[in-house]
């Protein structure tokens, strides 16, 4: 049975960083409503009504007037949800990609107190569509982060994370795009926080893979990470 508001903690919030997703996000919330009730949608500047669609749910949103990009997006949310009491935080995708079914196996080990993060992973776990291209990309990804940063772990750029209060607020994302994801777990390593990862699953649409990173952004994204690290 799926977790409803009276079984999911009510310190719980879930952190979506938005961004041309006004023809993705009504499907989103629509599934996560009825296992969350604290939710902010932070709308990185889209020009195309994404804020206006998240509100229609009566959801939290909150909006920077120029995009920023998902970095940064993330960081505005957690902040908030921090100042509104949050003791567990999630990180959401907009775009359709996660499955809320996985969020109690994200918290799982939290709750357990057996991690301060939880990292969800979809080669532990299933993917839907997604062609050769994108996993060759990724696998890629996890052996520049297994390199630079010294951390094992399976799937670098998962959106899907879980935090407890004391994690979110020892990390800071200054990575305002999509290096912020290496930042993460750069700062867990750096942190010695305890991570855990979780196999959930991540769906693949046109529309998804067609928004997702190229093999060229791959390289322009560990090339941003790799300068944060040395003007940090």
């Amino acid at each position: 049975m799926p977790p409803t508001h009276d079984t999911a903690p009510s310190n719980l919030w879930v952190v979506i960083p938005a961004y041309k997703e006004a023809a993705r996000i009504r499907t989103t919330l629509a599934e996560l409503l009825p296992r969350v009730s604290n939710i902010v949608v932070v709308d990185d500047g889209s020009p195309d009504g994404s804020g206006a669609a998240a509100r229609s749910f009566g959801v939290w949103v909150l909006r920077h007037p120029i995009n920023r990009g998902q970095g940064a997006a993330l960081q505005t949310g957690i902040d908030f949800a921090l100042l509104r009491g949050a003791s567990v935080i999630v990180t959401f995708d907009a775009d359709g990609q996660h499955d809320p079914a996985d969020i109690p196996a994200m918290l799982a080990p939290l709750a357990a107190g057996e991690a301060d993060v939880a990292l969800g992973s979809r080669f532990l776990g299933h993917t839907i569509g997604m062609p050769l291209s994108r996993r060759i990309v990724l696998k890629l990804a996890v052996l520049f982060t297994r390199v630079v940063s010294r951390i094992k772990v399976t799937d670098t750029h998962n959106g899907l994370r879980a935090f407890t209060r004391t994690a979110a607020q020892a990390v800071r994302i200054r990575q305002d795009r999509m290096a912020h994801a290496s930042e993460i777990l750069d700062e867990v390593r750096r942190l010695g926080l305890r991570y855990r990862e979780v196999p959930v699953t991540v769906r693949y649409s046109a529309a998804t893979l067609e928004k997702g990173q190229s093999s060229l952004n791959a390289v322009r994204i560990a090339w941003q990470f790799l300068i944060g690290k040395v003007v940090k």
